[in-house]
């Protein structure tokens, strides 16, 4: 339904005017009336009409300057101007003042009739023309848009378009910056549009564009004031916590750097989308991440490789044969800190953590022989970190293995650090074990744990490592399965004249000597 609004200075005409014709039938409304020039001009101005009917000569102002003035201030409604005599110079400036009839009373009602229907076929066609104008303007907008967000907006493109054409599209500000929203829960479609969420601060789209790339909820911010007040709901959104299930508890933002030109706008939308990829190094309940959490601005880049899979290997399996939660923990966090800067993607990531819960499981069985320790199975392990959506869970797996193996392999039944230590180096005097490597593992520097092993067991630590290692040397001459080389080598002696030299100073004879004797008598 159209408005319609009637001026004249009689209310006799007025009255008549509103019912001369059926106005509901030809689309209208009346939305407003007035018995002067200047009560014509406000009513004009404030309710926008899409047709006036009035009366040429009106008091106080006429209706030709009525028409001016209402044109001057953006008016651009139709006209039927009303005369008592037909004047041809009136007629003339109503034409150019783009009045569409002009007619004398009294009203014929056909003629008016007449005139209404043409006028309401001409706003018709004007809006269909305005709705192709608009729709044809968004389009064009929308790829503007999507070539300034992805960066392949040409130089000839921006030349075409003048400053003037941006500010009219709403694109022209000081400052951009781009945010990608996602569902927080890792679902496909967003439960909640954080652009409808902001759409109550956009009046005019001046604070910013909703745009979808590739599957991804675009929300481009425009001006230094849209960006502030992003920057204030970032501060309000950590801050606190969020309603389960509530708008504010199942979005996920990943934002990129503020830019000030139009060329760099793709820059912080690379940035927003290499955030999104990296989700899966988010803390717990982490529901934003930003450009300044990119690990090439605050750290360099580690690589995956088989040196770090055999380094935190070796680091947990000592700490779980130390029985030291605290050094556990310690190497999770090194572990996943190490992790959140690889270049590599999700994907190695993940191959390279079950990779190392393999291998742990693998060793611990290996010197744990005798436990039943309830590993989960490697189907089961695989499953678990592939569908983990975080890097978190499969830490916390970890932990959680880390303790079943602790607590399996009968630490909890320690009631001292030396018992540990003398624990862990039953099942580790093979390796390459010493007082400086150990000593960290249960929170001690080498020379306090050395003094306190010496006053515990009577002896140094490095005499008590030779003596396990030469009486294990001995069952195995005793079985007399390995050579004298290979039996070094399993007992932890690299070389086979310093193990000769040991053995000797120990047993009083050589491992061949002893092989001869078969005795098991002890050190």
């Amino acid at each position: 339904m159209e408005t319609v609004f009637i001026a004249d200075d009689e209310q006799m005409i007025r009255e008549g005017l509103k019912h001369i014709i059926d106005w509901a039938s030809l689309g209208f409304a009346i939305c407003g009336e007035a018995g002067s020039g200047e009560e014509a001009l406000e009513g004009i101005l404030k309710l926008n009409p899409k047709l006036v009917l009035m009366d040429i000569r009106m008091p106080k102002l006429l209706g030709i300057d009525i028409i001016r003035i209402a044109r001057e201030r953006g008016f651009s409604g139709k006209f039927i101007i009303i005369s008592g005599y037909s004047d041809f110079a009136y007629a003339q400036t109503a034409i150019r003042l783009g009045v569409e009839f002009y007619l004398t009373k009294p009203i014929d009602e056909e003629e008016l009739m007449e005139a209404v229907v043409r006028i309401r076929e001409l706003l018709m066609k004007e809006q269909q023309s305005s709705n192709h104008i608009d729709l044809f303007r968004q389009k064009a907008k929308n790829v503007i848009l999507y070539e300034l967000i992805t960066g392949i907006f040409s130089p000839e493109s921006k030349k075409a378009l003048s400053t003037d054409e941006f500010i009219n599209l709403n694109l022209y500000a000081d400052s951009y910056q781009v945010v990608i929203y996602e569902d927080f829960y890792g679902i496909a479609e967003p439960s909640y549009s954080f652009a409808e969420l902001l759409m109550i601060a956009n009046r005019g789209n001046h604070m910013f564009e909703h745009i979808t790339i590739e599957a991804k909820e675009i929300i481009f911010l425009k001006g230094s004031y849209a960006l502030r007040k992003f920057g204030d709901f970032l501060t309000y959104y950590d801050q606190h916590e969020h309603q389960k299930n509530s708008p504010l508890d199942v979005l996920f933002l990943a934002y990129g750097r503020p830019v000030k030109n139009m060329d760099e706008i793709y820059l912080s939308y690379e940035e927003a989308l290499l955030l999104c990829r990296r989700r899966f190094f988010c803390i717990q309940g982490q529901h934003t991440l930003g450009y300044e959490d990119l690990p090439f601005m605050n750290a360099k880049e580690n690589e995956i490789a088989p040196s770090m899979l055999r380094y935190y290997q070796e680091l947990i399996i000592d700490s779980l044969q130390s029985f030291n939660r605290r050094k556990i923990a310690e190497t999770l966090h090194g572990l996943e800190l190490f992790l959140y800067n690889v270049k590599d993607d999700i994907k190695a990531v993940k191959h390279f953590l079950t990779d190392l819960f393999f291998q742990v499981k693998e060793k611990m069985n290996m010197i744990y022989n005798h436990k039943a320790i309830p590993f989960p199975s490697n189907s089961d392990i695989i499953e678990r970190i592939e569908n983990s959506f975080y890097l978190y869970e499969i830490i916390l797996f970890l932990s959680e293995l880390a303790d079943l193996i602790i607590n399996a392999t009968g630490a909890s039944s320690r009631d001292s650090v030396l018992d540990d230590i003398l624990y862990y180096i039953n099942h580790n005097y093979q390796t390459n074990i010493k007082l400086e490597t150990i000593a960290p593992l249960f929170g001690y520097n080498s020379a306090y744990l050395g003094k306190i092993f010496h006053k515990a067991t009577g002896e140094s630590f490095n005499t008590y490592i030779d003596r396990r290692r030469i009486e294990q040397s001995k069952k195995l001459l005793f079985e007399n399965k390995l050579k004298v080389y290979e039996i070094a080598e399993r007992v932890g002696y690299k070389n086979v004249d310093y193990f000769h030299k040991k053995f000797k100073k120990y047993v009083g004879i050589s491992p061949a000597e002893f092989r001869k004797t078969g005795t098991l008598a002890p050190l």
